[in-house]
């Protein structure tokens, strides 16, 4: 009988203290003021399942729309187990992303953390603000306007032109643009950051690098079977590749004669990276490694989707591939040499395809530009407690009727005369972290769009189905048929 008793005293004992436990999670309080409004969801998984529901449109998500009509454009909810206050609200973001060091930091999830090192053994060196103060001068001087206007854009239309010519000459007659696209962005990237052959790069990285879209905001689970255990063994592959490759260009410099660092078009981004003294007494070889996995995953992410759209939005838009044709062909019209490469001048005269390029970034929008609180944040009567973290919804933003006209409608026309730098289009985000790679994703979506345009055709044979969840993404395999415009002519 006392057993009996014992056993129940403890079971009520528990259903009461998890009971509690629940009831705290789903209400937490905070003694300096009041939290924003919103819902935590279950404990652990929070609303994580009703951000990521797929929804087969380029609107805002069902998640978002719902919750900024109940609680207003801040709102608090818990995403794989992380306490989140997300914003849609231009003012707000802008500010929070003036505060940079101040009130807010740079922050990962917790998946996206281990991928690039903010988590583990190099916790300390691998912080954000740590490898964006001694990282951020070095990749603007290899990936920024000046090398744009040198060595790098020709490398950039060489491979977008072997890349398209490859797509053309496919023995299958059609190219599958997701794993296609990844590959060139890949061959590019390593060409520029390692020093790889362009056109002799291992096809399996950029599979790999395709892959971590879906590790991106997982649930920071690590055991075998989960997406973000199968994301890490593919990011110990690529670390180890590339401390490979840094152990052999050290022992290359070691052994070699020459009293001065490598110079020239050779002089890839991690020979710089060895080279500078102050990242040498800064951070140690693993930092310097987990920088340029981060830089080649950040070129894997963005780049790729954007030109995903071009090929499929172009042909579902005459008029907008007409006004596109007709500047870019103007380009060839006008250029000294026939067999000339593409040059800055020509790039800086392609007004309309940068339209283009935006209206595309507007509509894809992004999961938002993540900060943690690193003091406490008022706003609106409320208060973001330290070290909760802010999420900026730039889909929302993007997407805002007040802002744009008819915001769900492919209208590059909107931009002319606009300027694309404010609080209102954060694609490449905002504040004092603006993205390095700015300047070098914007002109090789350029230089692809404008090969593209004047030299090929192409239409969809299968797949091109998109969906926001709550970035824009294909669904199944999209494939499409290219074929040379003066071979086309010529039949």
């Amino acid at each position: 009988m006392w057993v009996t008793e014992l056993v129940c005293i403890v079971l009520g004992w528990v259903v009461v203290a998890v009971g509690q436990w629940v009831y705290r999670w789903r209400n937490p309080k905070c003694d300096k003021g009041t939290l924003p409004p919103g819902s935590m969801g279950l404990p652990f998984i929070g609303e994580t399942f009703q951000l990521f529901r797929r929804s087969k449109s380029f609107d805002v998500p069902l998640f978002l729309t719902s919750r900024i009509q109940k609680h207003g454009k801040i709102f608090k909810t818990s995403v794989a187990g992380r306490a989140v206050v997300m914003s849609v609200d231009p003012d707000f973001n802008h500010y929070i992303l003036q505060q940079e060091g101040k009130l807010v930091e740079l922050w990962y999830m917790d998946s996206l953390a281990e991928f690039i090192g903010q988590q583990g053994p190099l916790k300390e060196v691998a912080t954000a603000g740590n490898l964006h103060k001694n990282f951020k001068k070095l990749i603007h001087e290899h990936i920024g306007i000046e090398s744009l206007k040198g060595d790098l854009l020709g490398l950039m239309d060489q491979v977008v032109n072997w890349t398209l010519e490859s797509w053309a000459a496919s023995p299958t007659g059609s190219v599958e643009v997701k794993s296609a696209v990844s590959k060139m962005t890949m061959d590019l990237s390593l060409s520029i950051m390692l020093g790889y052959d362009p056109l002799n790069t291992d096809p399996n990285l950029s599979k790999m690098f395709t892959e971590f879209r879906r590790g991106l905001l997982s649930f920071p689970l690590k055991l075998p079977g989960t997406v973000l255990h199968s994301c890490l063994q593919n990011r110990k592959k690529i670390m180890t590749m590339i401390m490979n490759t840094m152990k052999s260009k050290r022992d290359s410099s070691s052994s070699s004669t020459a009293e001065t660092p490598t110079t020239g078009a050779n002089h890839d981004m991690l020979d710089r990276f060895l080279d500078d003294k102050n990242v040498q007494t800064s951070v140690n070889d693993g930092a310097v490694g987990y920088v340029v996995f981060a830089l080649l995953f950040a070129f894997a992410e963005t780049i790729p989707s954007v030109l995903m759209l071009v090929m499929k939005l172009l042909p579902e838009n005459p008029l907008v591939m007409e006004e596109l044709v007709k500047e870019n062909e103007e380009i060839l019209r006008t250029r000294e040499s026939k067999e000339g490469e593409l040059t800055w001048k020509e790039y800086k005269s392609m007004n309309f395809t940068m339209n283009v390029i935006n209206e595309i970034l507007r509509l894809s929008g992004s999961i938002g530009l993540i900060r943690r609180a690193i003091d406490d944040i008022y706003v609106n009567g409320y208060v973001i407690p330290k070290g909760w973290t802010i999420a900026v919804m730039s889909t929302a933003v993007h997407l805002n009727p007040d802002t744009y006209d008819d915001p769900l409608s492919f209208n590059p026309w909107r931009w002319k005369g606009a300027n694309a730098s404010s609080k209102n289009f954060m694609p490449f985000g905002g504040g004092m972290r603006t993205c390095v790679g700015a300047d070098y994703s914007k002109v090789l979506m350029a230089i692809f769009v404008h090969n593209l345009v004047t030299k090929y055709r192409w239409k969809t044979i299968k797949g091109g189905e998109v969906y926001r969840a709550p970035a824009v993404q294909f669904g199944d395999d999209y494939y499409v048929e290219l074929s040379n415009k003066e071979a086309s002519m010529d039949m």
